[in-house]
């Protein structure tokens, strides 16, 4: 019988846990400070007076560990919870509730909510390279998913919350973001921003695309209205890939996650946009996804605390 991935030591034992991620974290084998950035001969603390990995800086004096300024720094969870649980929410291709966290881990609901969110802090990259270099095709379409605050429900999709996406074809990679509107002086900035001039815009007949031609290479479009998903004079033109990217979103966001808030749909995003631009398809497997998202802890220390039950 395979052994269970949850049986490896990091996700079992604590200082397994942060050994591996001083492995991740400090591939050259040195130890960076947090607090002056130096990488040097650093030297562990040892003896009963201080705690496993605890290290102190030959340059700025001061004290650190593996967790100090990442998403793990002054949580009371035992670190291989947290990485279990980063696992679970990077292996699930269409997430994983905080309820299911909190049955699974054993923690309290608060708890889970807590975690999840910080993981999907991690997995947001901060990327700005723009979509397209050297002439390539992006898709970009939006779409709406639960209600806007404040906004009385009405008929179509004004009191939704809008979101925008944007799928590189060449790379195989998607961004997306919340954008308050959907027309062209909300829409063609964000467009000028992440994406290449010299790509070609492929979308749907919105009018918030109008005037993508002044802006890029070329810019093509499917007029769904008449029930054109692909252009029969030239395959190429088409969104589905991106409408491929919402199936996913959709049916987590409504199957797994059920209910979001404005404020933190950026993060669900930011993971959704991580397994998309990780997947299994592109030749990532679970655990080098999980990896991956550890590598981004960094930065993103937390906010306030919350102590597993």
């Amino acid at each position: 019988m395979a052994e269970s991935i949850y049986d490896k030591p990091h996700f079992q034992d604590p200082d397994s846990a942060r050994e591996y991620l001083e492995r991740l974290r400090w591939p050259s084998g040195k130890a960076v400070c947090p607090h002056c950035a130096s990488i040097g001969e650093h030297y562990a603390l040892k003896g009963s007076a201080h705690r496993p990995g605890l290290w102190k800086c030959r340059d700025c004096r001061k004290q650190f560990s593996v967790t100090v300024g990442t998403v793990f720094e002054r949580s009371k969870i035992p670190l291989s919870v947290w990485l279990q649980a980063v696992y679970m929410l990077c292996s699930s291709k269409k997430g994983m509730s905080s309820h299911q966290l909190h049955r699974t881990l054993g923690v309290t609901y608060k708890t889970a909510w807590f975690m999840s969110h910080r993981i999907r802090e991690a997995m947001r990259t901060g990327a700005l390279a723009p979509f397209g270099s050297g002439g390539g095709d992006v898709e970009a379409d939006e779409t709406y998913i639960g209600r806007e605050p404040g906004k009385e429900v009405r008929d179509g999709p004004h009191h939704k919350m809008k979101v925008l996406s944007l799928v590189d074809r060449n790379t195989k990679q998607a961004r997306s973001m919340v954008v308050d509107a959907v027309n062209a002086k909300t829409i063609m900035p964000i467009l000028r921003e992440n994406i290449s001039h010299e790509a070609r815009l492929l979308t749907d007949e919105a009018t918030a695309y109008n005037y993508a031609r002044v802006y890029f290479a070329g810019h093509e479009s499917v007029v769904h209205s008449r029930k054109e998903w692909v252009r029969l004079s030239d395959r190429t033109v088409h969104i589905q890939t991106v409408e491929g990217y919402f199936s996913i979103f959709k049916r987590g966001m409504k199957g797994v996650y059920q209910h979001c808030g404005k404020q933190h749909l950026h993060r669900y995003l930011a993971e959704f946009d991580f397994r998309y631009n990780n997947r299994a398809k592109l030749g990532v497997s679970d655990a080098q996804r999980a990896d991956n998202a550890l590598k981004g802890i960094s930065g993103k220390r937390l906010t306030y605390r919350c102590a597993a039950s």
